[in-house]
């Protein structure tokens, strides 16, 4: 096959392939792999060219002993790493390489890991304080009803907060599994923010913070699962009177339909806004990250599970909206929800 031909067969293909002839240098490489070594590698040494040692050992050995060979070839994009399975192979006298994208795979599997060990150090905590208190329960406090009754009081806040979680973990699987699929149902908004706001009304009191309903009149209903918008809801103006108590006072705003540049349509903007410490810009882009919290200590005093946002911006995500996070630090934070109208 002339070397015109053969530029045309391998720009033919989906994946990227690279050739190296008998002199060891590249005889022809399509489009596609530009984007991963770069332009212009005619003729380069196929060390000069590739410059990752697993990969140039594995060509050499295929060369050798004419076996095919797997390796992993690590790259960068931008401010991306992207890794690579690279099929080696001798053609003839020639030998052809062909990459395989297998970025999104390795970052779903650490995403697994990831998840793993934090819901793994997540119930070791509470788990350890049960077992300890359920120890000394059995022995030097058995007859000491002072300590027995705080170590129980202790004991019931440690598994609370186990249920907690678990009823969170519960909810993000059940939220993902339906999130491709966008609800059918109509919601009256003013009337669920409403119900949502009053069902906080004790909760609010403790903290000493007033939550106040700012609306105007919708003439229809949106889109939405009302349980699922509940959740949102209650989750974000829970989440104000928590981290926000300091400002002493929470607003919910809901506005008319309009059109939003954010989802490009006609949409109700739902703004819960509090006028407490605030969140540092820098944990701003990471706060619906699961279990990311900017106190672990006082989120963990609060009850929080650092799952919250998580099933939030999958909740929204599912009806086609936008969440908006903005805040400084000393001015109180506002997070806003976007919702189609159709």
């Amino acid at each position: 096959m002339n070397a015109k031909r053969t530029v045309s067969v391998i720009d033919a293909f989906p994946l990227p392939v690279v050739l190296i002839g008998p002199d060891d240098r590249v005889r022809a490489a399509n489009g596609a792999v530009d984007a991963i070594l770069g332009p212009d590698l005619m003729g380069k040494h196929y060390i000069t060219a590739l410059r990752q040692p697993a990969v140039i050992a594995a060509i050499a050995e295929v060369r050798a002993l004419r076996d095919p060979r797997t390796i992993r070839f690590t790259g960068r994009e931008g401010a991306r790493d992207t890794v690579f399975r690279v099929a080696v192979a001798a053609a003839d006298g020639d030998i052809v390489l062909t990459f395989e994208d297998r970025t999104a795979a390795e970052d779903a599997g650490q995403m697994r890991r990831d998840f793993v060990a934090n819901v793994s150090h997540e119930l070791r905590t509470p788990l350890t304080a049960l077992l300890g208190f359920i120890e000394t329960l059995g022995g030097a406090a058995r007859d000491d009803p002072e300590a027995r009754d705080r170590f129980l009081d202790i004991m019931a806040n440690e598994a609370n907060r186990m249920t907690r979680l678990v009823d969170d973990l519960l909810s993000l699987s059940r939220v993902e599994e339906d999130e491709r699929v966008r609800p059918r149902q109509h919601v009256d908004l003013s009337a669920l923010l409403s119900s949502v706001i009053k069902g906080l009304e004790p909760q609010a009191q403790r903290a000493g913070v007033t939550v106040s309903l700012l609306q105007q009149d919708l003439a229809e209903k949106v889109p939405g699962d009302a349980g699922q918008l509940v959740q949102v809801f209650t989750n974000l103006v829970e989440n104000a009177i928590k981290y926000g108590a300091s400002g002493g006072d929470v607003t919910v705003s809901v506005s008319a339909p309009e059109m939003h540049q954010r989802i490009r349509s006609e949409a109700v903007q739902v703004s819960v806004i509090d006028k407490g410490d605030g969140i540092a810009e820098h944990h701003i882009a990471r706060l619906t990250e699961r279990f990311y919290r900017v106190d672990n200590h006082r989120s963990r005093e609060v009850g929080g599970t650092g799952l919250g946002l998580a099933i939030v911006k999958h909740i929204i995500n599912r009806h086609r909206g936008r969440l908006l996070i903005e805040s400084e630090l000393g001015k109180g934070t506002k997070i806003s929800v976007f919702l189609p109208t159709s």
